[in-house]
């Protein structure tokens, strides 16, 4: 390793090595608190935005899948796929209203396959604050003859640019649909208008939108629209020239991924992809349970979500009130906090740790300097007592660590 690297990665290692809330062995789980050796703290790192991870009705159905199938169905999908795969792909394709969809185990896995078969020797475009896994996928596409380029969501017109100065070879365009610590969400329709007038193929990672933010209507029950069906649908779009991944691992709280494309695509990636090709599989119980969460999302999952607008609602109107800083402007239960020069990361997450809060903590450089602080995460599953605890504790960082 380079000096260069080593510096960059040196407060990172500092921060694993000595903070509480880095790399913790969590001892003990009780409803949306945590217990860290003898020290309970409230959860507000989980990704488990809907609570399905506690739901007794999901947590019910695995047990039944695993008599039948065995905890573990150790074929690749080329050579055989389960029966509950199958039923995942209808239902899920029926509920995101797109051409088709294949069901992977990871998303990490999808875009380190799945992004170089698509790039094939042409030009990747990845967003500026794309997740990193998405970059490592266009990385890998590099070794295989595409060309990377960066790009800006809120710049379309400079994207177009890009697009027809490169030519007519492929051209795939990737970058997240709700951002993972913004929260926020791109235009997507006119970045999708842009590659479909140049005939280049948009890639949306939606790792975090899926199950949150779905089809707007005029019964809606939360500004997150209805049924959780991704951000395309959320948006108006449609998948003409789209491929949509997303992934159960978050709102739905399992071990699961998947890209809604077109059929023709689909079967190319059976034979393209190594995640189909030779990867395990997800393990029954995770299939049990993305199967029990489609139908807990189908009967109450628009009450879930309306909840979860509210607490996450009560949360933003107390760090606006405090002049906190936050670039959340969507509403969605991500709410990343850049400390500024308010202190640095790892003496504000300290001070939330002894008052029993826990937090994602981004430091640089995981994240740019800059933007360096920590993110909170509400779920449906957290409590209003442990929304007031979080926004007590807020008010008391924000007296003990004043803006200058």
């Amino acid at each position: 390793m380079t000096g260069t690297a080593t510096t960059r990665w040196t407060e990172l290692e500092h921060l694993l090595a000595r903070h509480p809330m880095s790399d913790a062995v969590i001892d003990e789980i009780r409803g949306r608190e945590l217990r860290v050796g003898d020290h309970w703290l409230v959860d507000f790192a989980s990704c488990n935005y809907l609570g399905f991870d506690l739901d007794a009705e999901i947590q019910d159905a695995i047990g039944p899948l695993v008599r039948r199938w065995g905890t573990h169905p150790s074929w690749s999908r080329l050579l055989g796929s389960p029966r509950p795969y199958v039923e995942i792909e209808d239902r899920l394709t029926d509920l995101l209203g797109a051409p088709d969809t294949l069901v992977l185990p990871t998303i990490t896995l999808i875009h380190s396959a799945v992004i170089p078969v698509l790039a094939e020797n042409g030009t990747v475009y990845v967003e500026a604050r794309a997740h990193r896994s998405i970059y490592d996928g266009a990385r890998a596409a590099t070794a295989y003859g595409a060309t990377l380029r960066r790009f800006r969501a809120e710049e379309p017109d400079a994207l177009a640019a890009m697009l027809r100065d490169d030519g007519a070879g492929p051209r795939l365009v990737c970058l997240d649909g709700v951002n993972s610590m913004t929260g926020n969400v791109p235009d997507l329709p006119v970045l999708a208008d842009v590659c479909r007038a140049a005939g280049a193929l948009l890639y949306v990672d939606d790792a975090h939108g899926f199950g949150l933010v779905g089809e707007r209507r005029t019964d809606e029950t939360s500004p997150y629209g209805m049924r959780g069906n991704a951000v395309v649908r959320h948006l108006g779009g449609t998948y003409d020239g789209v491929v949509l991944v997303g992934g159960f691992s978050k709102a739905y709280s399992s071990l699961a991924a998947f890209l809604a494309l077109p059929t023709e695509l689909k079967e190319h990636l059976k034979v393209a992809a190594a995640p189909y090709l030779y990867s395990g599989p997800s393990p029954t119980a995770s299939l049990a349970t993305v199967l029990a969460g489609l139908d807990v999302n189908e009967r109450r999952g628009d009450a879930i979500r309306a909840d979860l607008a509210r607490k996450t609602a009560r949360v933003l109107h107390h760090v606006h009130g405090l002049g906190l800083s936050t670039p959340n402007t969507s509403g969605l239960p991500i709410v990343e906090l850049p400390l500024g020069d308010r202190g640095d990361v790892a003496e504000i997450g300290r001070f939330l740790w002894d008052r029993g809060v826990y937090v994602t903590l981004a430091p640089y450089p995981l994240v740019p300097r800059a933007e360096a602080g920590v993110r909170i995460q509400v779920t449906a599953a957290n409590t209003d007592a442990e929304i007031d605890r979080l926004t007590d504790t807020l008010t008391a960082l924000d007296q003990r660590y004043p803006a200058p």
